[in-house]
């Protein structure tokens, strides 16, 4: 890290600790001929993970919405704040873990499901039926079967 008052290379890092805000590093810096100290951030670069909609559009993908969705399939369940941010941690992990850098929206209501089957059997049924528009009390039977085997 160059030092910005004489532009030299050698510096130390003297203190470090990470920055809860925005998920990054504050180093405190000296360097070595000037003598200056100085504070530089160090955060992961992301690359950006885009949703393929239904309708073949695409957007970026959306923490917010994956958690909405979580919170209104578990509403008045017995469930609580922590086990849904549990929850859409590793839903999100899962996903970002596939790999690539697009993924279809079907795909991440299908990671949601399987997180939310071993949740919660209503919050699981609930979602379901918003996210596959059952459109018959057949299909729903059908999805509440696969539950209970």
């Amino acid at each position: 890290m160059r030092c910005p008052f004489c532009n030299q290379e050698n510096t130390r890092v003297v203190d470090s600790r990470p920055v809860e805000e925005n998920n990054s590093i504050r180093r405190r810096r000296l360097c070595d001929a000037c003598s200056k100290r100085f504070t530089t951030y160090e955060k992961v670069e992301t690359i950006p993970l885009i949703v393929i909609k239904k309708d073949m559009s695409r957007e970026q993908y959306d923490r917010t919405k994956v958690e909405n969705g979580v919170l209104r399939a578990c509403y008045k369940r017995p469930i609580s704040v922590d086990q849904v941010d549990e929850a859409v941690n590793a839903i999100e992990t899962k996903i970002f873990g596939e790999g690539d850098r697009e993924i279809p929206s079907s795909r991440i209501g299908e990671i949601v499901m399987e997180h939310l089957k071993a949740l919660d059997g209503v919050a699981y049924v609930r979602f379901a039926s918003v996210y596959r528009e059952f459109k018959d009390i057949n299909t729903f039977m059908d999805e509440l079967k696969k539950i209970l085997e």
